[in-house]
């Protein structure tokens, strides 16, 4: 019983560890200029990834692959291969849309819709059939909200604008309209960037409350914040991914010299 119990556990372990994003070989140009280099990555749902380096360095271009964001951008050419549960998210039959429920993004600056608090939680799943009825959606919104860490400031205000609210509120209503649709990966490019730092600290804290529900990746400026909220860190550096690893050892004992100059503010 209990040999079995181990083999049941370890197969647990083991498939909890799986990668939900995989990135092999993946460059992308913007016309002739080339902005990311041949960068190969796994991401899993019990770690929260960190995307760092200096601006310019691809890192969010690198992220708008990940749910196919580039497409919007004519110039953009996208070549290798990134796969969602194993299922090439570039291929033929991959619906985009579908495939961007299952991949949210949170981006640098809050953009709820101008639309109330409820309708902006509830837009998604309406679009995507994911409620049978008025209850049903409300549910969702009431989960989302709480999920997101927003429920107790606006229950009592789901009818008003959601541009009404403050910076750090309406990011996590943008979180909460992410999460609403019942995503696999949430993908936040620089979400604290326009935030002061009692806003910063929330949505640091609903990162790690959503961690393990949800694979997230999050792209940072502030290698602090990368040290505080994640468990891997990839860094960036003029389009090539030069290091990937544990926080930790990226932080206190880097691998390759580009990684130790930044981290110890060499340039930046």
């Amino acid at each position: 019983m209990t040999m079995m119990a181990n083999d049941m556990s370890m197969s647990t372990a083991e498939a909890s560890a799986e990668p939900k994003l995989r990135a092999a070989g993946v460059s992308v140009w913007y016309g002739p200029k080339k902005a990311i280099d041949d960068v190969s990555i796994e991401v899993d749902r019990e770690n929260v990834t960190a995307f760092i380096g200096p601006s310019g360095c691809g890192k969010s271009t690198f992220l708008r692959t990940l749910n196919r964001m580039n497409d919007t951008i004519a110039s953009a050419r996208v070549e290798g291969l990134i796969e969602l549960d194993g299922e090439d998210i570039y291929g033929k039959d991959m619906d985009v849309v579908q495939l961007r429920a299952r991949v949210g993004m949170v981006f640098q600056k809050p953009n709820p819709f101008p639309k109330s608090i409820f309708e902006n939680v509830a837009y998604g799943p309406r679009i995507h059939g994911l409620a049978a009825g008025r209850d049903e959606l409300d549910e969702i919104v009431e989960r989302s909200l709480k999920r997101a860490g927003l429920w107790e400031e606006v229950k009592d205000r789901l009818p008003e604008s959601g541009t009404a609210l403050s910076g750090g509120q309406q990011q996590r209503l943008c979180i909460a309209r992410a999460i609403a649709v019942d995503p696999e990966v949430i993908l936040m490019d620089e979400p604290c960037s326009a935030l002061d730092p009692i806003a910063t600290a929330k949505i640091e804290e609903l990162i790690h409350e959503l961690r393990g529900r949800y694979a997230i990746v999050i792209v940072t400026h502030n290698m602090q914040q990368a040290a505080r909220i994640s468990q891997r860190t990839a860094f960036f550096h003029l389009g090539e991914l030069v290091e990937y690893g544990e926080t930790s050892e990226i932080f206190t004992n880097p691998k390759v010299e580009r990684t130790k100059d930044y981290i110890t503010g060499r340039y930046g």
